[in-house]
C-alpha cells in the first residue's frame, strides 16, 4: 500500500477533478501490475494496473488508495473492471465520500465474491486525497498558503523590492510544490507588482497547473505575462460582478476563464471564491500571496496548510509584512497551526504546518 500511495502522488496536480489514485497488483508475492491516475483524470489507476497485469490479475491481490468507482462516467466503473479481471482480493486504504461511489464500489466487489479489506494506511491516504475529499464534502479545494519571508517576516522592502529574499534552492522547491497542485493562486497586487507567469519551470513539466488571480475589479494588465500566456496555460480570473463587460470580453478573448464571485465588505468573499473554484473542479490550490490575499484566506478559515521559507536576512519594520491586517485583538482569535516539519533548503529554512484547533 505504501507503494500504491507513492504512485498516486505522481498524479497530484494533474488529475483534477478526479483524485490521484495509486494501485498495485500482487500475485504470488510478486508485483504484476502498477498504475496511477493519468493526467486529466483518465485512465484510472486500476485500469492501468490491470492492463499491465493482464491474465496475472486473476486471483491476485489488489492494493488501491481509494475505493474503486462504481458509476459510469466517461469510462466504465473500476469496480466492474476488477470483477471482470477475476481478482481475488481488494485492499482499499480509504472509502470514497463521493455520493456516486460511497460504499457502492466495495459492495459491488463483495457481491461478486471478492474479498475486500479496508483501512490499511488510511491516515496517509486521507492526507493524500484531502483536496479531493474537501471538494466532495465541503465544495472547496484544499488550500496551501506559501510565504517566503525575511527572518523578521517581511516579503519586500519598504520600496517594494522582493526579488530575491530566498535563494535558488528554495525557489526550486516552490516550483516542485506548484507541480503537485492543481492551481497556483495570487492576488491582483502580486500580479501587478511582479508580472509573474506562475508556471513550473526547469523541472521538465509538460502539464502546467492552472493559474488563478483573485481581483475584484480585474485591474491587472492586459499586456502582462499572464495575459500573453492565457491561451497556452489555463488562467482563471476570479472577479466581482461589477466589472465592465468589455474588460471581461477582452480577457475571454485572450483565453482566460472568468469566475464571477460574491463581494462582502467591499472585497471578494473568499469563501465564495473557493466554492467557485471547487465547482470548477480544482482540488488543490497553492496560494503564493500577496499579503492581503493571505490575510483574507486566514480570516475566512480557508487555509489547510502553511509553508514558510525563511531567509537569514532582516528588513525591518518599514518592509511589507507577509500577511496583511487581520484585526486580531486576542491570541485566542488567531488561527493556529501545528508544526509538521522543519527542513534546511540550501541557506534557507522551510517549515510546514497543518491546521490545528489546539490552544497552548
Amino acid at each position: 500500500m505504501q507503494l500504491a500511495l507513492s504512485l498516486g502522488r505522481r498524479g497530484q496536480g494533474r488529475t483534477w477533478p478526479n483524485p490521484a489514485v495509486g494501485c498495485v497488483i500482487v500475485a504470488q508475492g510478486r508485483i504484476v501490475g502498477r498504475g496511477w491516475t493519468a493526467p486529466g483524470g483518465r485512465p484510472h489507476a486500476e485500469t492501468q494496473a490491470l492492463a499491465q497485469a493482464g491474465d496475472a490479475a486473476r486471483g491476485a491481490d489488489v492494493y488501491v488508495t481509494l475505493e474503486p468507482c462504481a458509476h459510469h462516467g466517461q469510462t466504465p466503473p473500476c469496480a466492474q473492471a476488477l470483477i471482470d479481471a477475476g481478482v481475488g482480493r481488494v485492499i482499499v486504504a480509504l472509502g470514497d465520500s463521493d455520493a456516486r461511489v460511497a460504499g457502492k464500489g466495495l459492495e459491488m466487489l463483495r457481491s461478486a465474491g471478492i474479498a475486500v479489506e479496508t483501512g490499511l494506511c488510511a491516515e496517509a491516504a486521507r492526507a493524500d486525497h484531502a483536496g479531493f475529499l474537501l471538494r466532495v464534502e465541503a465544495g472547496r479545494p484544499m488550500v496551501t498558503l506559501k510565504l517566503a519571508n525575511s527572518f523578521d517576516g517581511r516579503i519586500a522592502t519598504g520600496t517594494g523590492e522582493s526579488q530575491w529574499i530566498t535563494h535558488a534552492p528554495a525557489r526550486r522547491m516552490v516550483h516542485a510544490m506548484r507541480m503537485r497542485h492543481d492551481a497556483v493562486m495570487v492576488g491582483a497586487g502580486t500580479a501587478r507588482a511582479d508580472d509573474p507567469t506562475l508556471t513550473v519551470r526547469d523541472l521538465g513539466v509538460t502539464d502546467q497547473p492552472a493559474r488563478v488571480v483573485v481581483s475584484r475589479r480585474l485591474d491587472i494588465p492586459l499586456s502582462g505575462k499572464l495575459a500573453r500566456t492565457a491561451a497556452q496555460v489555463p488562467l482563471i480570473l476570479c472577479h466581482g460582478p461589477d466589472v465592465p463587460t468589455e474588460l471581461v470580453s477582452a480577457w475571454q478573448g485572450l483565453g482566460a476563464q472568468m469566475c464571477v464571485c460574491a463581494v462582502r465588505g467591499g472585497q471578494l468573499d473568499m469563501a465564495d471564491v473557493m466554492q467557485q473554484l471547487g465547482a470548477h473542479g480544482l482540488t488543490r490550490v497553492f496560494c503564493e500571496g500577496g499579503s492581503a490575499l493571505a490575510a483574507s484566506l486566514l480570516q475566512a478559515d480557508l487555509v489547510d496548510h502553511l509553508v514558510g521559507f525563511n531567509a537569514g536576512v532582516v528588513i525591518g519594520a518599514e518592509g511589507l509584512p507577509g500577511i496583511g491586517a487581520m484585526g486580531v485583538a486576542r491570541l485566542r482569535e488567531a488561527p493556529r497551526f501545528a508544526l509538521r516539519d522543519t527542513v534546511a533548503i540550501g541557506p534557507d529554512v522551510m517549515h510546514r504546518w497543518v491546521r490545528s484547533d489546539t490552544a497552548p
